[in-house]
């Protein structure tokens, strides 16, 4: 009777599609080489429905979140958004902004397919689903030009330490140590990573879980902030403003290194680097390898016009389908949110990943712990902090812990 029901849901949504087509409009944020070419396989999967994507990209995670934002409060939503599965849905769900797709979810079957099943869970609220997980993505890598410490002398480093010590021959060779933008969200983001890979996991999880200040005031806590002034150093002279402009640096040889997700692999893959040989990717910064499960989900506004909404359930349930889950990931450089699909053509990187995940080497994305406001505040510190070397560890500290006292 279960299965009758999900196959009876299933083609009822495709068939109220097929028969009513009609243009969405999709809001992101991927705008770089490889984001661009990863989207472009949901958009194809898409339009073989007979409806058709109107790509909405805004450049910029905040900077669109906040046009999203603006435009479903102000009563002009679009027909569906990305945004990080965890809290910064919140709001827009209590308001009642957010369609409720459980019965998506279930005539899918995604309970049983998505893995791991926080993902799911980061979609729910009160139990019903509100958003389609399509990626596990994770901060914690640490990118390294095999040209730069050639061209430096050195072997190419297999931890955070190492990578550290290797600076001094890095900028005597005219390399930018470490590569950065710019921007309060990829320094932060640098910052949590240390966070998550020079550390335990409950010091990690006691700070953002549980919002202890003490722990925040820490010891522990204090030698990141050590190491977060190292990476201030190292990367001094990188001026570029985006994270791909700064991946850019390390595929040509001209910076040792970059802290980032693993999105950056998509740009490694339009320059046809080879994983193993021209860079490596270090889980964990070589010290700790594992991966925080974050990633992307989008979620779907409240609408009127039914040929829209029966384009968005079409959306909804083709997101996750096994075909567009291998096309979306391999070239995103994203884990697949399904367990159960064929990634054999992945490359080195992708299948450390994927060995992590099987492994459950995971911790929880700081996106699932704390709110958009809290990450603002953080992101705003470090932006402070990488910007002006005057600011010690240990002043940044104490503003840190004042954020961690006041979080939700």
């Amino acid at each position: 009777m279960k299965i009758a029901k999900k196959l009876l849901c299933t083609a009822a949504l495709v068939g109220a599609t097929s028969a009513h087509a009609t243009e969405l409009e999709v809001m992101h944020w991927w705008t770089s080489g490889g984001e661009a070419q990863a989207v472009s396989e949901f958009a194809k999967a898409f339009d073989a429905t007979g409806n058709t994507w109107v790509d909405a990209a805004i450049a910029g995670g905040e900077a669109a979140r906040a046009v999203m934002v603006s435009r479903l409060t102000g009563g002009d939503p679009m027909g569906a958004f990305q945004f990080n599965h965890g809290r910064q849905a919140e709001e827009l769900i209590e308001a009642g902004l957010l369609r409720d797709i459980t019965d998506i979810a279930e005539a899918e079957g995604w309970a049983d397919l998505v893995n791991p099943s926080s993902l799911l869970d980061a979609c729910t609220v009160d139990g019903k689903v509100y958003c389609a997980p399509v990626n596990i993505h994770s901060w914690q890598w640490l990118w390294v030009s095999h040209q730069a410490f050639k061209d430096a002398g050195l072997e190419v480093p297999t931890t955070w330490a190492e990578f550290v010590a290797g600076a001094d021959a890095l900028e005597a060779a005219g390399k930018i140590p470490l590569a950065m933008g710019q921007q309060g969200w990829q320094q932060g983001g640098a910052f949590n990573v240390m966070m998550a890979s020079l550390l335990p996991s409950d010091v990690f999880v006691g700070v953002y879980g549980d919002k202890n200040a003490e722990i925040a005031a820490g010891e522990d806590v204090a030698s990141v902030f050590q190491a977060a002034a190292q990476a201030r150093d190292m990367s001094a002279k990188s001026t570029v403003q985006n994270w791909n402009d700064a991946t850019n640096l390390v595929i040509t040889g001209k910076a040792g290194g970059q802290i980032m997700g693993d999105w950056a692999q998509g740009e490694f893959a339009i320059a046809e680097a080879v994983a193993g040989e021209d860079y490596s990717c270090l889980a964990g910064l070589g010290a700790n390898p594992r991966l925080s499960t974050g990633g992307d989900a989008f979620y779907f506004p409240v609408l009127t016009d039914d040929a829209q909404i029966a384009a968005q359930a079409e959306l909804a349930a083709l997101l996750l389908k096994p075909e567009t889950q291998v096309a979306f990931n391999l070239k995103k450089g994203s884990l697949p949110v399904r367990g159960d699909i064929d990634l054999s053509t992945a490359n080195d990187c992708m299948k450390k990943g994927l060995a992590l995940l099987a492994d459950g080497a995971l911790l929880p994305d700081v996106n699932m712990l704390i709110t958009p406001d809290t990450n603002d505040q953080v992101s705003t510190l470090f932006t402070e902090f990488f910007a002006d070397p005057s600011i010690s560890a240990e002043d940044a500290q104490a503003n840190f812990v004042s954020i961690i006292e006041n979080a939700e």
